[in-house]
């Protein structure tokens, strides 16, 4: 999920541009999604493949948590994921690829408190649930055949889950209700300094086999 569905603490998701932090697949596995989504016209936020370690609760437009934020990453060594078989969110608001790492949620919860946002989302803490979204609820789109689909497709990673290292956290905004989630900037992990790297300097979201 982009962003996620869920909410708390009286959070209601802006109407404008909004931003989120991500890891990304490596190319081969993000080709592999991006075919299961053109074979059934899936349409939505979730274009380009991403795990989302730090949802837009507390991302605001003025960007002031990039510095902090990127402070964090600079220091949080390289992220070891885990890939598995598809699924469905219990309240059925996406289908996704299992992910697995305790890393990644270490990440997040290093995020979450140097920023401190006000409100997040019922989701955000301890009890992240990581996933790589196939699809996103919407109307027209009906997901227990996708489900079924996503579990033959991907019956691989649920008999043996996919594993590699990211050494980059990934900043991705969309520009509206409507849009998909872009890479826009890579911050790499492990820097040890508030220098990071554009898209034209590092891959985004590089990942290498485990």
């Amino acid at each position: 999920m982009s962003g996620g569905t869920g909410r708390a603490g009286g959070y209601t998701p802006g109407v404008g541009p909004s931003s989120l932090l991500a890891l990304l697949p490596p190319p081969d596995l993000t080709a592999r999604i991006q075919e299961f989504r053109a074979a059934h016209a899936l349409r939505d936020a979730a274009a380009v493949p991403h795990i989302t370690v730090k949802p837009r609760s507390g991302l605001d437009p003025d960007r002031d948590w990039q510095a902090p934020l990127r402070a964090v990453v600079a220091v949080r060594p390289p992220v070891r994921v885990s890939v598995g078989g598809a699924r469905l969110f219990g309240n059925g608001s996406a289908v996704y690829l299992e992910v697995r790492s305790a890393e990644a949620v270490r990440l997040h919860l290093a995020l979450l408190n140097a920023l401190r946002p006000a409100r997040v989302f019922g989701y955000e803490g301890p009890g992240l649930q990581l996933h790589l979204s196939l699809a996103l609820a919407q109307r027209g789109v009906e997901l227990p055949p996708l489900l079924a689909a996503a579990r033959r497709e991907f019956a691989d990673l649920a008999a043996q889950p996919r594993s590699f290292v990211v050494t980059a956290v990934t900043v991705m905004r969309k520009s509206g209700p409507g849009g998909v989630y872009l890479p826009v900037e890579d911050w790499p992990l492990g820097a040890g300094s508030l220098e990071a790297g554009s898209l034209g300097g590092q891959p985004p979201g590089h990942s290498t086999p485990e």
